[in-house]
């Protein structure tokens, strides 16, 4: 990683914030770009409607685990239907920008944590979420 990076991608790439698996976790969801291979899985604990916990793992580039740990800082603390606000344009600007090329680590984020919310849904109300997935570019490799 370069110049091309903000301070805060470098530092949640090189301390990156809640890694790890959520055991008894109430919503897990799993994203991946086929093009460039980074996949994400994100896990969340709730209660009383409030994300009290998220954590990742992340296998990919440094864009990738940085948005990943961002998003879960995002979303902790947040009830569902403020999570699910989340986009990867926040989670880029709170990461003080990205590349262009980079941009879908950012997607692949907002998306893990609909997935996540989706899967609890699921398990709590019989009913997921109406998810539309972004379209991967071609372009964007890691």
């Amino acid at each position: 990683m370069n110049a091309q990076y903000s301070e805060k991608v470098m530092d949640h790439f090189m301390n990156p914030r809640n890694v790890g698996e959520i055991p008894d976790a109430d919503g897990v969801g799993s994203v991946g770009n086929p093009v460039c291979g980074d996949i994400m899985k994100m896990y969340i604990k709730v209660k009383d409607g409030v994300i009290e916990d998220a954590k990742f793992k992340t296998f990919g580039c440094g864009a990738a685990i940085a948005t990943s740990s961002m998003a879960t800082e995002l979303i902790k603390g947040k009830t569902i239907d403020e999570a699910l606000k989340l986009t990867n344009a926040a989670v880029a600007e709170a990461l003080g920008g990205l590349p262009r090329v980079k941009m879908h680590c950012s997607v692949l984020a907002e998306e893990a944590v609909q997935m996540a919310i989706d899967d609890y849904l699921k398990k709590t109300t019989g009913k997921g979420l109406e998810i539309k997935h972004h379209e991967h570019e071609e372009a964007h490799k890691c």
